[in-house]
């Protein structure tokens, strides 16, 4: 997989501004993983987990991916039910 899958057309600008930051992180790693999940999600997420979003994706990528692969803790501010639906997330096995 080399970029999204899913059109940002039908998106409002809020969306299509976190379904491009999710894509493009700085490390690949942190595209796929974020990027697969935004591609899946972003249409159908509430107005607060847009917010836990634009959040999480100002956490610094080294150590967003250490606490999604669970070699470090996540700030409390960050963890949270989004956190844990991403770390989660599978492409694929949640029908998407």
């Amino acid at each position: 997989m080399t970029g999204t899958t899913r059109s940002s057309g039908g998106l409002d600008d809020r969306r299509k501004r976190l379904l491009f930051r999710c894509w493009h992180r700085g490390t690949r790693e942190m595209d796929l993983i974020l990027g697969r999940f935004a591609d899946a999600t972003i249409a159908n997420l509430a107005d607060d987990e847009l917010g836990q979003l634009e959040q999480l994706i100002e956490v610094p990528d080294p150590d967003l991916y250490a606490a999604l692969t669970g070699s470090a803790p996540l700030a409390a501010l960050h963890a949270g039910p989004l956190f844990e639906r991403i770390k989660a997330f599978r492409p694929g096995e949640q029908g998407e």
